[in-house]
């Protein structure tokens, strides 16, 4: 293409890429020269990248040979081909475009850690911080057989020489900055996906584009200069409507690929779940550190978060770490509080593993390690909750009949307790709801890449849904009372319970991946006695 969009630029090479407009500014590593007042080159003030010819130069020369040995194929690489031919049915003679994503500016001139659109990851493999940039291009093919079909090709920034400016100089991709990157050939054999430069990303996209032509999706959100690009090929033949509307049928698809999980998949969250259970026990055994703490909640938070650095990737989502009253906040994440004795501390978290396959538990534990009767008797309740969701989840059910269940045994236990102002029959009514007063979140959502996977499915397929084999997904029922709550006596307020485990449905009921960790309140007290006398 001859003229580049707003969110193009020219490599140093003299390519094409495609970049947000917020990456066009100058590299953090390249320092303003003398004069320069752009205020773009100001914000890497910090470093004077020395520009002289003598020095580079001898920066390039000097260099060992690289021992460079090509990788072998990842574990993931035949169920992605198969993820591919599944979105590949859907849209015949199409050209589908699913980008990584840029780096994030997290402060001036730093970027926050790398992790690829989900969709990307399932399609390719790739996780951890693999690739910043890249993008997966369905190519529309006419298969040996005469049918319809796609040819995948990954283009992605590959490796600079030594010889190049990169090198030395860009302090998001240069290797002296963040170290060796992977060549054409490395990618290829890791997922098993023809590779290409980046620098051809933008011819591919316009080939045969317009009146008449390929039509072209792209999944929204994901990166804002591959969309422009991809709006500017497509600008003749498709209103922006049409635009909008078929890139949002590739974003509902893509997310309902995911519903029903592959055995790669479930044996990654095997991995993520068994990981984030070592984690709750590292919690425990630094209760006594938390309770003598100010900032007790960051104790729990900092022991968790730095076991899942250390195990995976990374947690899978902000570390809910909330004790007294804050556990009746259902997303407390500001984690700043004191961890008291005789008190609850609710922790929600999960280990993200170098697949991006997360898990996503929680359990309230008596801080200093035993049940009052009143906290025993709200957890209970939540347990027999969580119980009748377990029995409802199987084969054949809808999604919704899960939540269902465990309402029926939270609105009979509240009117047992003499909390509704009606019958818990007429409470569970559409009209009523009372009971949702002290649990307005729902009680399942599907798991995997992301915690609340799936997000962008159709609801005929997820709330409506029908419940299959593969699918995996939380049951997390709870009760929630505020210290400030007058409807509740007082001996309630401030406690907040939630039990959430993740659930496999099998060819004829559940599993209960997360079944390791302690749910019963006499095996959670004898499983902390355990480890506070480590």
């Amino acid at each position: 293409m001859g003229r580049m969009t707003e969110g193009m630029r020219e490599t140093s090479e003299g390519g094409p890429v495609v970049e947000p407009a917020e990456q066009t500014a100058a590299a953090g590593g390249a320092g303003a020269g003398a004069g320069a007042e752009e205020l773009s080159a100001r914000g890497s003030q910090r470093s004077q990248r020395p520009d002289s010819k003598a020095f580079r130069e001898f920066i390039a020369g000097s260099w060992a040979e690289r021992a460079h040995v090509v990788p072998q194929a990842g574990p993931a690489a035949p169920f992605t081909a198969a993820r591919r031919a599944a979105i590949s049915a859907r849209f015949p003679g199409e050209r589908l475009v699913i980008p990584a994503g840029p780096l994030k500016t997290r402060s001036n001139d730093t970027d926050y850690r790398f992790r690829p659109h989900s969709a990307f990851a399932h399609l390719t493999g790739l996780g951890k911080d693999q690739e910043p940039d890249a993008v997966l291009v369905l190519h529309p093919v006419e298969g040996p057989d005469g049918e319809p079909g796609h040819h995948a090709v990954l283009y992605f920034r590959p490796a600079a020489g030594r010889d190049t400016e990169e090198f030395f100089a860009d302090s998001r991709y240069g290797e002296f900055w963040v170290g060796p990157r992977p060549t054409l050939e490395d990618l290829a054999a890791i997922t098993g996906i023809e590779t290409a430069a980046l620098a051809d990303l933008l011819d591919a996209l316009a080939k045969d584009v317009g009146p008449g032509g390929v039509r072209v999706r792209v999944v929204p959100g994901a990166d804002e200069g591959v969309q422009a690009a991809v709006d500017a090929a497509r600008a003749e033949a498709t209103t922006e409507d049409e635009a909008t509307a078929a890139d949002g049928e590739l974003l509902e698809a893509l997310s309902e690929l995911r519903l029903v999980k592959d055995e790669h998949e479930v044996a990654q969250m095997r991995e993520a779940i068994a990981a984030t259970i070592d984690g709750f026990a590292e919690v425990v055994r630094n209760l006594r550190r938390a309770t003598g703490h100010r900032r007790g909640e960051r104790v729990i938070e900092s022991t968790f978060d730095g076991h899942a650095r250390v195990a995976g990737n990374a947690v899978g989502y902000e570390t809910i770490a909330a004790a007294g009253d804050h556990a009746t906040t259902l997303h407390w994440i500001t984690n700043d509080g004191e961890v008291r004795a005789g008190e609850l501390v609710l922790l929600d978290a999960g280990v993200e593993v170098e697949s991006l396959y997360t898990a996503d538990i929680t359990r309230t534990l008596p801080v200093d390690g035993e049940f009052t009767e009143v906290q025993r008797r709200v957890y209970q309740a939540v347990l027999d909750a969580a119980d009748a969701a377990f029995a409802a989840a199987k084969p054949g059910a809808r999604f919704r009949e899960v939540h269902a269940a465990a309402m029926e045994v939270i609105a009979a236990r509240l009117a047992e307790w003499g909390l509704l102002p009606c019958s818990a029959e007429e409470s569970l009514k559409p009209e009523g709801q009372y009971h949702r007063r002290w649990m307005v979140h729902g009680t399942s959502h599907h798991l995997g890449l992301d915690v609340h996977d799936c997000a962008h499915a159709r609801r005929e397929l997820y709330v409506d849904g029908v419940i299959e084999p593969g699918m995996v997904f939380t049951i997390e029922p709870g009760l929630y009372f505020k210290s400030d709550d007058l409807a509740v006596p007082e001996e309630y307020r401030g406690i907040g319970v939630r039990i959430e485990d993740d659930v496999l449905i099998t060819a004829d009921g559940n599993e209960n991946l997360s079944a390791a960790l302690p749910r019963r309140p006499e095996d959670v007290e004898a499983w902390m006695a355990g480890l506070l006398a480590d």
